[in-house]
């Protein structure tokens, strides 16, 4: 059981209590020696009560207020000491003793012969033969009681409802509060310190998994946990996947592998790393993910066809410029395939090692699409499937490059893109255009004078397209033979 012993320990470090203790004495001792003469002052007249102060019972009075004063603000600052259970014992003993002798005195009142228990008895109306009334005011008594409890039992127990919903909210994540409140007595003071213990420490690991996914995703792109449906790494299992149509972007950085030749070790990172830099952020500009670095290269991957090839044409036009800041160095080309079709997002690998890719032929023929790419000399080609997923309002200047033959025997139609080079050339080649196609078809053919001609002919309007340069030297070669 508490005593006042651990009272006066628990308080030990509060100087107010000593110094409200030391009053208490100091007054409660005279407010007793003076409190007869307020009694005294008390005058029974006819109908109630007089009264007839003098310099004693009014000193005795102010004493007696302030001794009752400072006992409550005890009284309370002890139940603060206590446990829930303690507290509600010793904050209902004095309403309990109230009780008992109110109790009492009523049931005794019609016995005293006092003045004073007469003038009580004659304002309740309570007499020896009228009972009732005597009952009437003990259930009175009984219900103020009553109530008294009640609201003390709410007042006391209305920390613990703060808990409850605390903890509630708690059992759903960190509340956002920085620090909790639930008040009350040292018990719940602990509780509280316990409960913002816990919010920090919600709040700390919910920082160490922001800070971490801030972290992965410069490894695994935010972009691959939406496509898997997962929102951050811990929830990546092996053998995750989805299947969805995408549009693969393989960006090869010709003439990088060239620098690396008279460029020390270090230097060719830092200066294949530039490139990647300006690429890197383009693509998630348009809402791609880069699935992998390449060396001198890297894959990114789409949702849509249209942002794509508006990131390739960004691409393209920054890495041009940072070309021309760059004089001492030979100049970089960005080779640009795109292809569309069914992807494979998922995770592979073993538990102590996992890791996020794409697997799908569209892959391998973005590849197969670069080889193309390369030997034309051109810097954005795109498949037929990509042609055919871009919205109709979707416009775009580009002309048929020929076909590439794939596994099964079918041939895949591939297109140039004409927007990646200046107006005055886009405009010559769009005029052109049917002359460049026919010449293809030609050449696939096997009508290699006829499309000689043809390349010939766009050569003298625009000398510097490779394609047709390409298309010209080997259809020369194969008329020769």
């Amino acid at each position: 059981m508490y005593t006042f012993a651990n009272f006066a320990e628990n308080m030990t470090m509060k100087k107010s209590t000593k110094i409200l203790l030391v009053l208490y004495v100091a007054v409660m001792i005279p407010s007793v020696i003076l409190g007869r003469y307020v009694f005294s002052s008390l005058k029974v007249v006819d109908g109630g009560f007089g009264y007839d102060f003098n310099a004693y019972s009014i000193s005795g009075l102010i004493l007696n207020v302030i001794s009752m004063v400072i006992g409550t603000i005890l009284f309370f600052r002890f139940l603060k000491t206590l446990s829930l259970s303690n507290m509600i014992f010793f904050s209902t003993i004095p309403y309990t003793l109230l009780y008992g002798v109110g109790i009492f005195m009523l049931s005794h009142i019609t016995q005293y012969t006092s003045p004073m228990a007469r003038n009580i008895r004659l304002l309740l109306n309570i007499s020896p033969e009228n009972e009732y009334n005597t009952i009437l005011w003990a259930v009175i008594l009984s219900i103020v009681y009553v109530l008294i409890l009640l609201f003390t039992y709410l007042f006391l127990c209305k920390p613990v409802n703060k808990v409850e919903k605390i903890m509630a909210r708690l059992s759903d994540g960190r509340v956002k509060e920085e620090s909790v409140e639930i008040g009350g007595g040292k018990q719940f003071k602990t509780i509280e310190h316990s409960i913002n213990k816990i919010n920090n420490n919600y709040r700390e690991k919910d920082n160490m998994i922001r800070k971490a996914n801030l972290e992965t995703q410069k490894f695994i792109p935010k972009q691959f946990f939406k496509f898997l449906g997962k929102s951050s790494i811990t929830e990546l299992e092996l053998g995750n996947k989805v299947k969805k149509r995408a549009t693969t972007l393989l960006c090869d950085l010709k003439s990088a592998s060239e620098h690396g030749k008279t460029l020390s070790l270090e230097e060719n990172f830092n200066f294949v790393n530039s490139y990647l830099n300006i690429a890197s952020p383009i693509i998630r500009k348009f809402g791609g993910f880069v699935d992998k670095y390449l060396g001198d290269g890297l894959l990114a991957v789409f949702p849509k066809p249209e942002n794509a090839i508006d990131c390739a044409h960004a691409i393209i036009r920054n890495i041009e410029v940072k070309n021309r800041s760059l004089k001492s160095l030979a100049s970089v080309t960005p080779r640009i395939s795109l292809h569309t079709g069914e992807v494979v997002f998922g995770i592979v690998g073993e538990e102590e090692r996992k890791s996020p890719t794409v697997i799908s032929d569209v892959v391998d023929l973005s590849e197969k699409i670069e080889e193309i790419n390369d030997f034309l000399q051109t810097k954005l080609i795109f498949s037929k499937a990509v042609l055919d997923d871009l919205s109709s309002k979707y416009k775009i200047s580009y002309r048929y490059l020929g076909s590439l033959t794939i596994e099964d025997g079918a041939d895949l139609p591939l297109f140039e893109s004409l927007d990646v080079y200046s107006r005055e050339k886009r405009e010559r080649l769009l005029r052109l255009k049917s002359t460049f196609e026919n010449g293809v078809r030609l050449y696939n053919q096997k009508d290699y004078q006829n499309a000689k001609a043809h390349f010939e002919e766009i050569l003298k309007v625009v000398s510097n397209d490779t394609a047709s340069y390409v298309y010209f030297n080997k259809a020369s070669q194969k008329a020769k033979k």
